[in-house]
Parts: structure tokens; C-alpha cells; sequence
């Protein structure tokens, strides 16, 4: 019994279908931190889509040996390679019926996300004899993670729920909306660069640990998160509401399993634990909503 559920908490988060439920529980936040109730279009799009590049991603950079790589999510993926293949297919497929029932604005954005999640991977780029694509340029790659992620689960959201008028969100509270999800997921992909740290030093990328040290990339984590806080203070100026409360006990936790990182170096820590706190944001939204209704 152990063995088949310790197989299937593998399937559920080494095939990315736990990080397709990161994002949609991110939409999620957006939609009830605005008001407006879910657009099943914008979470089904979400899901299949991060499921798709994610796994896209992850075939475009397989090893020469991948039954001898270090990382279990590696042997776990290309152990089951038709399967994955398989997935990244149907799932990509399944973009075009749900892209043609968005609004004109979001398609736009849509088409621009795509593009940089697939220039991401793909190396397009020639110097010499050197491919690489645009994660391989110097302090790019948490850039381009965390601004594909910010515009898919805030505007993507905020474009869908205004043009089937069921929000109304001022320029300046989708700004604030915009950039604190920006550190919130920029802070977020910090440790993830911390444990590649001696990889990406042989490999030459440039990241922020790899530039300022590990140490100091985990003071740069907590910096993002209190600036999380305080813009999260100043969205419609709600100032101390519940929602503040709710997503303020979250960047706590979260800024603590940054810290914890130190030591956590497996990879069902930061599969799960980490990115599960973009989940559990929402679950906390909920519940607090439920104990203390408006």
C-alpha cells in the first residue's frame, strides 16, 4: 500500500499535474481577491497549459542518460516517456478550442506569453558553435518564470472576468494586483536556483545566487516577500481585512520554508512544499472566509 501511494504522489507531482493546480489555485486568488466568480475557461486554459509547457520544457532538455541523473524527477519523467509525450500533446492540443473562446485582449497576451515560454527552452540563438535560448542569458530565467506566471494568473484573469462584466478593476489595483504576485513568485523561484547552485555555476548561468551568493539570496527572498505584504496592504485599500490576514499568514510560511531550504534538499520539499504554498494560499482564503463571513 505504501509503494502505490508513494507511485502515485510521484505521477501527481514528477508529471506536473500539481504544478497545473499551482496555477489554477493562483487564478483562483485573483478572482476572489476581485470579486468575481471563476472563469472555468481561464483555469481550464491555465491547467492544460502549464501542463503542456512544463512537460514541453522538460523533453526539450533531456539528458544523454536520464536513468542516471541525480534528480528522481528526471528518471521518474523519462522512465514514462510515452506517457509524458502523450500528455504535452493532448494538453497542448486542448489550447486551441479553449484560446478561441477568449476575448480579443487575452488571446493577445496569450500569443505573447507563448512565445516567450517556448523562447524560453527552444535555443533559437547562435553564438559560434553555442545554441542557447533566452533562459541562458544572464539573470533572465527567474525573470521570464515569474513574469509568465504573474501576467497568466492576474491578467489573464482580470481581462476575462471585465469582458464578461463580472469585475470591475481600477488601472491602479491591477498594478498592485500585477507586481506583488511578481514577488510573490519571484521569490518563489530563488530556491530552486539556490539548490541548482553548483549546476548552473558549471553551466554558466547566471543566476541570482550564482551572482550574489547563497546567503544573500535568501535575505533577497524575504525583501520580496515584505514587499509582497505591503503592497498587499495597499490593493484597493483594504488595509487590515481578511484577505490580508489570510495571504499575510501565507508569505510568512512560505518565507520560512525559504529559510528551511537550507537544509531541505530533496526534491519532494520543493515540488511540493514550496510550490504547494501557491495552493494552499487559496485553501487559506477559503477557509478563512468560512470562519469569519463578512
Amino acid at each position: 500500500m505504501k509503494k502505490l501511494a508513494r507511485s502515485a504522489f510521484d505521477f501527481f507531482l514528477f508529471s506536473n499535474l500539481f504544478m497545473s493546480l499551482c496555477a489554477v489555485a493562483q487564478a483562483l486568488v485573483t478572482f476572489h481577491l476581485i470579486g468575481s466568480k471563476p472563469v472555468t475557461t481561464v483555469t481550464g486554459l491555465l491547467f492544460t497549459s502549464t501542463l503542456g509547457i512544463y512537460n514541453f520544457c522538460i523533453l526539450l532538455s533531456k539528458p544523454d542518460k536520464p536513468e542516471t541523473s541525480p534528480y528522481r524527477r528526471v528518471r521518474w519523467f523519462f522512465s514514462h516517456y510515452r506517457l509524458m509525450v502523450t500528455f504535452t500533446i493532448v494538453s497542448l492540443l486542448s489550447l486551441i478550442p479553449l484560446f478561441f473562446l477568449l476575448s480579443m485582449e487575452s488571446r493577445i497576451l496569450l500569443v505573447f506569453l507563448s512565445i516567450l515560454s517556448f523562447c524560453y527552452s527552444i535555443p533559437l540563438f547562435t553564438i559560434g558553435e553555442h545554441k542557447f535560448g533566452l533562459r541562458n542569458i544572464p539573470g533572465l530565467k527567474p525573470i521570464l518564470i515569474t513574469l509568465v506566471w504573474t501576467l497568466s494568473c492576474v491578467l489573464l484573469p482580470i481581462l476575462e472576468a471585465e469582458n464578461l462584466h463580472l469585475a470591475d478593476v481600477s488601472m491602479r489595483d491591477t498594478m498592485i494586483l500585477i507586481a506583488k504576485r511578481f514577488l510573490l513568485i519571484g521569490a518563489l523561484t530563488v530556491p530552486f536556483d539556490i539548490r541548482d547552485l553548483f549546476q548552473d555555476r558549471q553551466s554558466g548561468l547566471k543566476t541570482i545566487p550564482v551572482a550574489w551568493g547563497e546567503k544573500n539570496a535568501y535575505l533577497f527572498c524575504q525583501v520580496l516577500l515584505v514587499g509582497y505584504v505591503v503592497l498587499l496592504f495597499l490593493f484597493r485599500n483594504n488595509g487590515f481585512n481578511l484577505d490580508f490576514f489570510a495571504l499575510t499568514l501565507t508569505a510568512v510560511l512560505m518565507g520560512w520554508l525559504i529559510f528551511r531550504s537550507k537544509w531541505e534538499k530533496n526534491e519532494y520539499y520543493y515540488f511540493f512544499y514550496l510550490d504547494g504554498v501557491l495552493v494552499l494560499q487559496y485553501v487559506v482564503l477559503v477557509v478563512f472566509n468560512l470562519i469569519f463571513p463578512g
